[in-house]
Formats: C-alpha cells, structure tokens, sequence
C-alpha cells in the first residue's frame, strides 16, 4: 500500500522529548516496514500549531489526497506517529478525515496503534479525537488565564509591536520614529480629517506602515483607538495602566473629539 507520512513539531513541541521531526520520522518509518507499507513521500510542518489546518505541508499532502502526488501515483495511506500530529481540534480531525475517506485513504496513527482500515479504528479515532480537543482546551484556558493575569498586572501579551513601538525585554519601548507618525494621526484625527484623509495623507508622503505597506482606514481607526499608545492595556476583557510610557494622552470621544 502506498502511504505518505506527515510530521508537525510546534515551537512549544522542539524541546518536549519524542516530539522532535526526526523522532516521529524513525517511528514512522519503522511502522511502515514492520506493516509493508510503501512510504512515497514525507510531509512535514516545522513550527505550526496543531490547532490550524493553515499549515503549509499539510494542505499540500490534503491536495495531494484529493489529485494525486505531481507524478501521478495515489495515496492510500496518511501514517503519523501521534494522533494530535495531524490535528488538536476535533471538528478538523473529522473534517480531514471524512476528506480522507471520501478519496479512499486510510489514517494510521503508531503511538495509539490506530488503523482505520477497520470499523473499530474508525470509531477509536472519534474517540482520541474527543480527548485531543479536551487537552487543548485545557492547556489553552491555562494560558489564557495567564494571560489575563500579566494583563491586570500592566504586562504586555502581544506576539509583535503594535505601530509606534517595539519590545525590549519583554516590554514595549517607543520607536521614536514611528511614534511622530501616532501624535501626526491623533492631531489629524483631533482637528477633524477623515481616516480616509489620514490614510491617503500618509500613502502620498510615503509613509509606511510597521510591515511597510500602504495605509488603510481600519488601521487609522486601530492607531486613533488604540489604549496602548495612551500608556493603557487592552487584553480580552482587561483594561489595565501598563508599564510603557504613552505616546499620546488624547483620548477621542464618539465624534472623533478629544474628551
């Protein structure tokens, strides 16, 4: 039978012992030869979440799945070494799945000795899925209360600077540079112009945003109402003073003035 294997390490996963890619590689190799499985190709997934179909290895094998590898051969088989390599949430895990059978090709899973060439692996599999969805769920409230506790604290949770700002140290400091283009937009904002204004006014001047693209009115809009360039935190329900300094202490009332 001709099966592809993939393979996905989280950057959380890189320093959790038997998570590594080469150590699912070695299991699923070795699964494949004890079974007589003939292993065409390897997909793998450095650095992604495993509560994302958005992984670019993945999508890939899925393509391959429903049209065939680039040399015309067929899968008929997806064997991964833990069950959550393929997916931690369950409606995705049964939504690839379903694509999966509808294409005749099997999932076996060497950890949890799963083969859904039988009923009961097909049913097993609902069953692992469920506990996969519980364990991430936990994990992520665990994070998110944590989160929520550094934001009460003044912390800052953000995965990048927002515009105006950098990270150093795990807190935010002004760029200075970008920081005259926050005051530039609240004063703009504050004598009246449109974000619409705004944005052709910093396009023109080719000023560019963090990424160093164009300007949008949403992203205006997300500059004049940002807490953060106040000196404040803005996390899930938490509204907090932070510990970086403001950039601007205007704060704009429902018609754009300041109150």
């Amino acid at each position: 039978m001709r099966a592809v294997a993939y393979l996905r390490v989280s950057t959380d996963d890189q320093a959790r012992e038997g998570y590594s890619l080469d150590a699912q590689r070695a299991c699923i190799r070795a699964y494949c030869a004890a079974k007589g499985y003939d292993l065409i190709r390897e997909f793998e997934d450095d650095g992604f979440s495993g509560r994302t179909m958005k992984r670019p290895a993945f999508l890939e094998m899925m393509q391959a799945i429903r049209d065939g590898l680039p040399d015309g051969r067929r899968i008929r088989a997806v064997v991964v070494a833990k069950f959550d390599r393929l997916n931690r949430n369950l409606y995705d895990f049964l939504a690839t799945q379903q694509e999966m059978q509808r294409h005749g090709v099997n999932f076996a899973s060497v950890g949890e000795t799963i083969d859904t060439q039988g009923p009961f692996g097909r049913f097993f599999v609902q069953v692992i899925a469920a506990f996969a969805e519980l364990e991430s769920g936990i994990i992520g409230e665990r994070v998110c209360h944590g989160m929520r506790e550094k934001a009460r604290q003044g912390g800052f949770n953000g995965m990048s600077p927002p515009f105006g700002y950098d990270i150093a140290d795990g807190g935010l400091v002004i760029n200075e540079r970008e920081a005259v283009v926050v005051r530039r937009i609240c004063r703009w904002k504050r004598g009246g112009k449109s974000f619409a204004w705004i944005a052709r006014k910093l396009n023109t001047g080719n000023v560019p945003t963090k990424k160093g693209k164009r300007w949008t009115e949403r992203q205006i809009f997300r500059i004049v109402h940002n807490p953060l360039h106040r000196g404040n935190l803005h996390w899930a329900d938490v509204l907090s003073p932070g510990t970086h300094p403001a950039i601007v202490t205007w704060t704009p009332g429902r018609k754009g003035r300041e109150s």
